[in-house]
Formats: structure tokens, sequence, C-alpha cells
């Protein structure tokens, strides 16, 4: 499991109504050769920039693995940015405009070279250019099926914000129109346009979303239910690293694109931070299908054409694909949607604390034992973490065995957990090691009483400049903290 923390920039439409820039973020020292001085950037696909994108992503292992680097001598910082993909629709007709372009001239060029023979009646490659191609019958015939059993189910969004709008994907979940997206991808939205497969368009409202797992459910408005083909989901708990797997959406606004690829890798994992709160990205797949600005929310099928995965974001040094992209497993996700559905709100495991991060800098300015782990800032009265025991000022450096270096790091190992479990902590209390065992609760109450301190008229609710200075310096400040240091309990 990978604790690095890319941040996010704005990018091809995301942070959608916040017309501002998400501040980019030092993620971790990495060793380098003296000799290569570029920076590696981490950007997504297919919503807006907020806080829950892009370089879902770590170590190649299972959580609780790691990796050996080796020592180079000269190191520097590597800052990567992530950007989830809703393709601005702007940049997406100047782009489609230059291609043809482009196309026009160099088919021109050809003619005039004599690579084609124009005639009045056709177009044919000059004799010396031909060339026999074998294509493989068996290749062709798994990607033209998983197409056509899955693009059906797959559709556009198209969303209009305060400072423009942008577009994404989605897929279709049942007859009475429900779809399920990214967040990202209908952020701030004030009208939502969906088109199917056949063309057809129709308007849709927002059913509910879950801001903190990148995921939201929309409702197409008198939709003709003989039309819709819902997605055959299937079991993202089965996946093997090597799987031939499908991403189909809408990049760059182009509907109805296909890419195959396959699973690279499972179980990566990191948490993006905004001005909104935190997304957590767990448990992710990884794959090589390419995924571009406006694959958000679109799906990741396996060869049956089953739904294994909601394309997320994606890392690269362009902004575009690079082979390296992240789904969100399709059993979290439709868990997610189906709570959306039924009303409900999302909950999430729920340990009732306040950290902030240990590194070198704060262990010696604190005269703490250790330099990395989730330092507790402060526990909740009546909490799980108050009735195991836990208490402010505790380190917590592991959970079930497996390393704990950060808060960020903390927060995704509890995401990867269900409401009722039980963990171990390894706390450092006092320059000593314990276990401590915790049943993790619900995060329902929280949110409600995050909700009501954020919605309303009342005075009550607003900050003072000085509480505004000293929240945005806990945020985005180098010792990440998170509850009542930092706006987020968990």
């Amino acid at each position: 499991m990978s604790e690095n923390t890319p941040r996010r920039p704005d990018g091809m439409g995301e942070n959608a109504g916040t017309g501002s820039s998400t501040p980019r973020v030092e993620i971790e020292q990495t060793p380098r050769r003296p000799e290569d001085d570029t920076a590696k950037t981490t950007q997504m696909p297919g919503g807006s920039s907020t806080d829950g994108g892009a370089s879902a992503g770590g170590q190649g292992s299972k959580p609780g693995t790691t990796e050996q680097v080796p020592f180079v001598p000269s190191t520097e910082t590597v800052t990567r940015t992530v950007v989830k993909t809703k393709a601005k629709a702007l940049p997406v007709f100047l782009a489609s405009l230059g291609g043809l372009v482009v196309g026009a001239v160099l088919v021109i060029a050809l003619a005039m070279t004599g690579a084609f023979r124009i005639t009045n009646t056709d177009v044919e490659p000059a004799s010396n250019s031909v060339q026999t191609i074998d294509i493989d019958p068996e290749d062709t015939t798994l990607a033209e099926a998983v197409s056509a059993k899955a693009l059906p189910s797959v559709v556009s969004i198209a969303t209009t914000t305060s400072d423009g709008g942008g577009i994404g994907s989605g897929v279709i979940l049942d007859t009475d129109g429900n779809i399920i997206t990214n967040y990202h991808v209908i952020e701030g939205a004030q009208s939502i346009v969906v088109t199917l497969d056949d063309g057809t368009t129709y308007e849709a409202d927002v059913v509910g979303s879950d801001e903190s797992s990148d995921l939201a459910v929309i409702r197409l408005k008198d939709a003709d239910a003989s039309a819709l083909t819902p997605i055959e989901v299937g079991d993202s708990d089965n996946l093997t690293v090597g799987e031939w797997v499908m991403a189909i959406g809408s990049p760059f606004g182009n509907e109805q694109s296909v890419s195959t690829g396959i699973v690279s890798a499972l179980y990566r994992s990191t948490a993006m931070q905004a001005t909104s709160g935190t997304t957590i990205y767990a448990n992710m797949i990884q794959t090589d299908a390419a995924i571009n600005p406006g694959n958000s929310g679109g799906a990741l099928v396996n060869d049956e054409g089953k739904l294994i995965g909601i394309n997320s974001i994606i890392e690269s040094y362009s902004g575009s694909s690079s082979g390296v992209g992240f789904a969100i497993p399709v059993n979290y996700a439709i868990n997610i949607a189906n709570q959306i559905i039924d009303g409900k709100t999302p909950v999430h495991p729920y340990l009732g604390v306040s950290v902030t991060s240990v590194n070198a800098l704060s262990a010696r300015q604190q005269g703490l034992s250790t330099s990395s782990g989730a330092q507790i800032a402060a526990v909740t009265e009546g909490g799980p973490a108050a009735e195991a025991g836990i208490q402010e000022g505790d380190i917590v450096t592991a959970i079930d065995g497996n390393e704990v270096t950060s808060a960020d790091g903390l927060i995704i190992a509890l995401r990867e957990h269900e409401v009722g479990d039980k963990v171990t902590l390894t706390i450092n209390r006092d320059g000593k090691d314990q276990d401590v065992d915790v049943t993790l609760g619900s995060d329902e109450a929280l949110q409600s009483e995050q909700q009501d301190n954020t919605t309303g008229n009342g005075a009550g609710n607003s900050l003072s400049e000085e509480e505004l200075r000293q929240y945005l310096e806990d945020l985005l400040g180098g010792n990440q903290g998170y509850g009542q240091n930092g706006g987020q309990g968990f």
C-alpha cells in the first residue's frame, strides 16, 4: 500500500464551479540519478481537479508490502500533479478542428508526393506501397464482442457550471435511469445532459454523492426504460494481475471510445486533499488501457463485458494517457451507489480521532521517539478510539501489522476496512510500543454534523478572518492535519 499523497491542480475542467486552482504539493523524497532533472507529474482522467484524484498509486504489492530502493547519493524532491479528467467542451472542439486541418494538410501532402493516386472516382495506394497485413480473428473478436455488449451501457455526461462546463462519462445501473459516475464529473454542475450510445440525450438530476470516495449517482429525467441497457456487474475481488480489460468512455469528448489493456496492478491507494476535504482512493485497480480527460466515471470491463471498475484518475507526465490509469473497484463503487439510491448517507469506517503526520522535523521539535506515523491530536469522547483506550499524543505506527508512516496512511488503511471491523493499532506511547484492538464505528453522525455546520444562513456558520487563516494554515501546511486540526475527523 502506498502512502504517497499526490496533489491535484486544475485540469481539463475539473474543479467545476470553484474557479480556482488547487495547490501542487510535494509528496516524497525519491532517490534519483544526478542527470535526471525532470519532475514527474501525476494527472487524472475525466473530471474536475478537486481533492480526489490522480495518481492513485504506490506499490505494486498488496497493502503492507514495501519496495527496496537502491541508494543513490544525489536526491531531489519529486512533485506529482493529479488531474481529474472531465474535459472542457471548448478545448475539445478546438482540438477536433485542429485535427481535421492537420489531416487535410497531410492528405494533400501525400497526394502531391505521389503516395496516393487520386482520381475522380477513388483514392488508392500506389502500387509500390502495397503491403499485406495478417490479422488474427481471435484477437479482434474479443474486443468487438466486448464492445458490442458494454458500449450501450456507457454514457457521455456534459455539465454546465459557473465557470463553463466539462465532459465526463457514466455507467447505466438500471432501467430507472440511475447512472454511476465520479463526483468530480458532476461537482458544481448547474445542469447535466447525458448522451446515450444511440445518440439520444436526456437531462439528469443528481441523486446523491460521496465526495470522500469520488462517487456520485445521477438519474435521467423521463427516460424510456426500454431504451436503457444496464451494465452487467462483475466481481472486482476476483481480479488478477495481467487480466485483459477494456476502458470505455468519452476521452476529450470523443463519445463511446474504447481502449484495451490489462490489469497492471492491484491495491493502489492514495489520499488527495483540497479545501473541501479529503478524497480517499483505496485498493484501486491499475491498468494500461488508455484513459484520458473525459474518461472519468466510465467503465472498466473484463473479457466478459462485465463492469469491474469506474475509471477515475491517471498518472502522467503530460496530463494524457501514459499507460498508468486507475479505476475504483466495482464492489466498493456499487456498495456506495446502492446506499445513495436507497436514500442513505454513504458511511465509512470511523475511528473517532484527529491526527497529524509525524516527520523528522516534528519529531525533533517535540522530542518524539519515532520519526514517522500518525499522531493523535484529539480523541472524540465516546468514539471507538476512546473506548479502546487510545489517548491524545499516541502515535499510530501500524495497523494490523502494516506500517503507518503518516496521517494519510492511517486514513487510507482504515478506508480499506468496513464499519464494524476489528483492527489492531500499534501505538507508540511515551517511547514504548503497544497493540490496541479497536472496533471501527460509522461516520454517519460525523457527516450529518459537518453538513449542519456548512449549510444555512446563520452567522454562526461563518468563519472569522483569523479562523479562516488558521484553517488554511493547518490544511496547506507541511504538517498535514485532519479532524479538529485540519477540518476532517475520522
